[in-house]
């Protein structure tokens, strides 16, 4: 497998929602393994396929012991208090912002091998699940802020990535475990 390159801030696919995935095949099944290899060399908590410029609807997470591939993830329920913390985005590096957002959550996705699965999260758990399904309906976390913070979180990213493109090119083997 291969590390894959990052669609930063600004890339149009991360601002469209993914096409559901018909079936779940060999290809579906690369793609997770290049998305957990990606994911785990940025030191990521999820990756969503569109952060790698592929508009399909899966995901990866790694939080909680839960290292889990979804497949046209859906939340079944939400629930809990709405809880603010911090949040960022592998898509908008060195820039994080607290994000309201319910505190439960059951998902409803297919695995790996195109078998349905639910789960009941809370915690970092159900924030990464929340915050990977939005990145596959076209939506990133800034979009939670009000519009004087999101005006503020991108002038800081504006200037903190004066010269960044749309795509980060990365390395070709991932960072050793431990780093």
């Amino acid at each position: 497998m291969a590390v894959l390159p990052l669609h930063l801030l600004g890339s149009p696919v991360l601002r469209q929602r993914s096409a559901e995935v018909a079936r779940v095949d060999d290809e579906v099944r690369r793609l997770i393994d290049a998305m957990f290899e990606t994911m785990d060399a940025n030191k990521g908590v999820g990756l969503a396929a569109n952060q790698v410029g592929v508009a399909r609807r899966v995901a990866v997470i790694d939080a909680e012991g839960h290292r889990i591939a979804l497949i046209n993830p859906r939340l079944a329920a939400t629930g809990g208090a709405k809880e603010a913390e911090e949040e960022g985005c592998l898509s908008v590096p060195d820039v994080f912002a607290e994000v309201t957002r319910p505190t439960t959550v059951t998902l409803a996705a297919l695995d790996r091998d195109g078998k349905p699965y639910s789960l009941d999260a809370d915690g970092l758990l159900a924030r990464a699940i929340q915050h990977e399904i939005d990145h596959l309906d076209g939506v990133l976390f800034i979009d939670h802020l009000g519009p004087m913070k999101r005006q503020f979180m991108l002038r800081k990213y504006q200037r903190e990535h004066p010269k960044a493109g749309h795509v980060q090119e990365q390395p070709t083997e991932p960072a050793p475990a431990g780093e």
